[in-house]
């Protein structure tokens, strides 16, 4: 999950919940406006909601080197 940077400046930060013995409950996001504090520590690691769909459209049309190579180490651990 990344840190996405909306048009209007708040960014969407991804935050996990956790029971009280660790197991995770789920994810999700929280948003955080300009002047909120942590806003400027999460605003150096954003991108834009482009940006993460291009990386989203770019992973899945070159994953089909990294899943081969995957099929082939689970067939080796099969045998």
């Amino acid at each position: 999950m990344f840190v996405i940077r909306l048009a209007d400046g708040t960014l969407r930060v991804p935050q996990s919940l956790t029971s009280d013995d660790g197991r995770l409950i789920g994810n999700a996001y929280v948003e955080i406006a300009p002047g909120e504090p942590d806003y400027d520590q999460w605003l150096e690691e954003s991108i834009t909601e482009e940006e993460e769909a291009d990386r989203r459209r770019r992973w899945q049309e070159e994953n089909d080197a990294l899943e081969q190579e995957f099929l082939a180490f689970k067939a080796e651990q099969e045998k």
